[in-house]
């Protein structure tokens, strides 16, 4: 597959938060609002996939000195801590077309190494059960149920240690 993947910019806002919509239930699915902040405070550690110059899929989290993920970080950008020992995953997200061709694979792994090369000591994210097996295979393990009940899912808190 031909498809770059790039740092967030600005007029990416609207392609993301479409891309957000279709991947997943309104309940669940951050705003374009929240897109907004998350591009302002952490573009950073926010990546697109592109291909043919259309957004196809990103991966974003902040930064942040936690373990696990709670329900404030999704909407509040302040959560965010530049120089924090976490990358945190709040989405993963592709469209419906390119699924199962290993482009999440691809997001995951260039966040990963992005994280190790500003040198965090490992990455946090929250899933549901049927995803738990794919993150394993990056080496992330299971801490079981998680405290958030965002979109009023049952997530589990998935850590990855480079230690």
């Amino acid at each position: 597959m031909d498809i770059l993947i790039r740092q967030v910019k600005e007029e990416d806002l609207d392609a993301v938060t479409r891309v957000e919509a279709v991947c997943f239930p309104e309940a669940e699915a951050a705003t374009r609002d929240s897109f907004s902040q998350r591009i302002h405070t952490f573009a950073e550690s926010f990546f697109v996939a592109e291909k043919n110059g259309e957004i196809i899929g990103f991966i974003n989290g902040c930064v942040t000195d936690r373990k696990t993920i709670c329900d404030e970080m999704f909407e509040d950008a302040a959560y965010h801590m530049p120089d924090g020992p976490y990358q945190s995953i709040f989405g993963l997200d592709v469209v419906p077309e390119y699924q199962h061709q290993g482009l999440a694979s691809r997001l995951m792994r260039h966040l990963i190494e992005d994280a190790r090369a500003k040198g965090r000591k490992g990455l946090i994210l929250t899933c549901k059960d049927r995803l738990i097996g794919f993150y394993e295979t990056f080496g992330y393990r299971s801490m079981g149920v998680s405290a958030s009940v965002h979109g009023g899912a049952v997530w589990y808190d998935m850590i990855l240690d480079f230690e």
